[in-house]
C-alpha cells in the first residue's frame, strides 16, 4: 500500500490542506515513459507553440492570483504580502520563458574545410528528454515554475515532485498547465524519499532544491546514472556591515532579510558581521527586529509567521538553548507564541557567540541570526568565508573602495551590495559555491543551457568536380 502524503497548515496544524497517496516507484517509471513519448512531439512543436502554452499559463495564474496567494499562506505559512509577491513573480517567470522560446539555439562558426568545398560549422541545442524536478516547500510556486518553465520552453517533458509539505501548491502548479500541454507531458508525482529517488532514476536531467544532505544524495545518484544534475542547497549567509553603513536603514534591511518568512529562505541572513565596534549597530538591529510584526501570516502587516512544522520549531529552540549554554547572549525572541496552536518561534538575535559554535556555522533554517564583530575588513571577510556554505553575501556601506575589496574577497555565488541577501532575479544566473550548490547555475539563460545538450554540426557541400586542365598548345611566333 502506498504511503499517505499529508500537508498541514503550520499556523493551524489541525487544518489538513491536502492528502494524497504517494506515487510508487513503478508508477513513476510508467509516467516517465509516457512523458518521454509525449516529449517527442513537444520538441517538434516549435517555439511559437511552446511560447503560447507558457503565456496562457501565466495568464491563468494572474486570473487565479488571489486563490493561489491564499493557498500559499494556508499551506506553508508564508506571510500574505510575500505570498502575493511570489504569485506575481511566478507569472513573470512564465512570461520570461515564453519569450525565451525564441532565443538562439546555437552559434555559427567558421569551418575548416578545403577551399573548394564550402560549408557550415554550427552548434545546436536540443532538449534532453524528461526533466525530473524535486522542489521544496518554502517557495512552493516560484521554484517549481523556475525549473519547469525553462524545461518546457526548451522542449522537455517534466516530472515534478513537490515537497509533501506543499502538496496542494504543487497541484496548483500542475493545474496552471492543464489543457495547455500535450497529454502526458507534465506529471505531478507526490511522495516521499522513495518517490524522489524514482524520479531521479527515471529522468534524463535532474534539478533539485532542498537540504545539503539530501542534495548530496541526489547529486551522487544522478552522477552514478550519468545524468546532468544541479542541486541548490543550503546557505549560512552573512551580511557584512562596514563602519560607514547607515545604521537605521541597514538594520531595517537586515531585520527583514533575517526574520522575514520566519527565516525560511536559503538566502536569509544568518550572520551579521560588523567591522569595528558592534554595540551601536547591535542596538539598532535589536530595535528593528523587535518592531517586526510576528504572528498570523494571513495578517497583511505580519512579517514573520510560523515555521513549517514541529521539528523546525524544536530545531530553532534547541539552537537557542545550545547558544545560551555556551555563554552567548540572547537579545530577542527564542520563545514560542503568540498562540498555543501553531509552530511559532519569536525571531531570535544572538551575540557574544563563538564563531566556531554550530549555531554560527550551520543552517538552522528558522528566524535566528547571530551578530559577530571583526576588527577590520580583512578579518571580517575571513569570518564570512569560514563556513562550509557559499550562497550569498550582502555588503553594506558607502566607501566604494572598501565595498569592492569586500566583493572581491567573499567566496559566495551571489553578492549583493547595499541590498539584502534575500531576493532573486529570475533572469540572472542563481547558485552558490562550496556546499551550497552542485552543478550548473539555474534561472535566466543558464537554465536554457542546462535543460539542453549541445551538438556540433559540420555541414559540407559535396566536393566540386575538378575541371580538366586544357591541353597546352605551342605559341606560334609572330611573323
Amino acid at each position: 500500500m502506498s504511503e499517505l502524503i499529508r500537508s498541514r497548515s503550520p499556523q493551524c496544524p489541525s487544518d489538513v490542506v491536502a492528502e494524497r497517496a504517494a506515487v510508487a516507484p513503478d508508477e513513476v517509471r510508467a509516467l516517465a515513459a509516457r512523458a518521454r513519448t509525449a516529449q517527442a512531439g513537444w520538441c517538434r512543436e516549435g517555439p511559437a507553440g511552446r511560447a503560447a502554452a507558457l503565456r496562457a499559463a501565466a495568464d491563468r495564474l494572474r486570473e487565479r492570483a488571489d486563490a493561489v496567494t491564499d493557498l500559499i499562506v494556508r499551506e506553508v505559512g508564508k506571510p500574505a504580502g510575500e505570498a502575493r509577491a511570489e504569485v506575481d513573480r511566478g507569472a513573470a517567470i512564465l512570461d520570461y520563458y515564453a519569450q525565451a522560446c525564441f532565443a538562439a539555439t546555437g552559434d555559427v562558426l567558421a569551418p575548416s574545410l578545403p577551399a573548394h568545398q564550402p560549408g557550415l560549422l554550427f552548434t545546436e541545442r536540443r532538449p534532453r528528454g524528461v526533466a525530473g524536478l524535486v522542489t521544496p516547500w518554502n517557495f512552493p510556486l516560484a521554484i517549481p515554475l523556475w525549473k519547469a518553465a525553462p524545461a518546457l520552453a526548451t522542449g522537455n517533458a517534466v516530472l515534478l515532485k513537490p515537497s509533501p509539505d506543499a502538496l496542494a501548491c504543487g497541484e496548483a502548479v500542475e493545474g496552471l498547465f492543464e489543457g495547455l500541454l500535450p497529454s502526458g507531458l507534465l506529471h505531478l508525482v507526490p511522495g516521499g524519499t522513495e518517490t524522489g529517488r524514482a524520479v531521479v532514476e527515471a529522468s534524463d536531467v535532474v534539478s533539485f532544491t532542498g537540504s545539503a544532505s539530501v542534495g548530496a544524495q541526489v547529486a551522487v545518484a544522478a552522477a552514478r546514472a550519468g545524468l546532468p544534475v544541479q542541486a541548490e542547497m543550503g546557505g549560512q549567509n552573512a551580511a557584512l556591515v562596514l563602519p560607514d553603513a547607515d545604521l537605521g536603514q541597514t538594520a531595517a534591511l537586515l531585520a527583514n532579510a533575517a526574520m522575514g518568512y520566519a527565516g525560511q529562505k536559503c538566502t536569509a541572513t544568518r550572520r551579521i558581521v560588523v567591522v569595528g565596534d558592534a554595540r551601536e549597530f547591535t542596538e539598532a538591529l535589536v530595535a528593528a527586529v523587535t518592531s517586526l510584526r510576528f504572528g498570523d501570516p494571513a495578517d497583511p502587516t505580519v512579517v514573520a509567521g510560523p515555521v513549517i512544522d514541529a521539528a523546525a520549531r524544536s530545531r530553532v529552540l534547541g539552537a537557542v538553548e545550545a547558544a545560551r549554554a555556551s555563554g552567548a547572549r540572547i537579545l530577542t525572541g527564542g520563545t514560542a507564541g503568540p498562540t498555543a496552536d501553531g509552530f511559532f518561534v519569536a525571531p531570535v538575535l544572538i551575540d557574544r557567540v563563538d564563531p566556531a559554535h554550530p549555531v554560527a556555522r550551520e543552517e538552522t533554517f528558522g528566524p535566528l541570526a547571530t551578530i559577530l564583530a571583526a576588527p577590520d575588513l580583512a578579518s571580517a571577510v575571513e569570518l564570512v568565508n569560514d563556513v562550509r556554505y557559499g550562497l550569498v553575501t550582502s555588503v553594506h556601506g558607502h566607501d566604494v573602495g572598501a565595498l569592492l575589496d569586500a566583493v572581491r574577497g567573499v567566496d559566495t555565488g551571489l553578492i549583493r551590495v547595499n541590498a539584502p541577501t534575500t531576493g532573486v532575479d529570475f533572469h540572472a544566473p542563481f547558485g552558490g559555491e562550496k556546499a551550497s550548490s552542485y552543478g550548473p547555475r539555474e534561472q535566466g539563460t543558464a537554465a536554457l543551457h542546462f535543460y539542453t545538450s549541445v551538438r556540433t554540426v559540420t555541414f559540407a557541400a559535396p566536393p566540386r568536380p575538378t575541371r580538366p586542365t586544357p591541353p597546352s598548345h605551342p605559341v606560334k611566333e609572330a611573323l
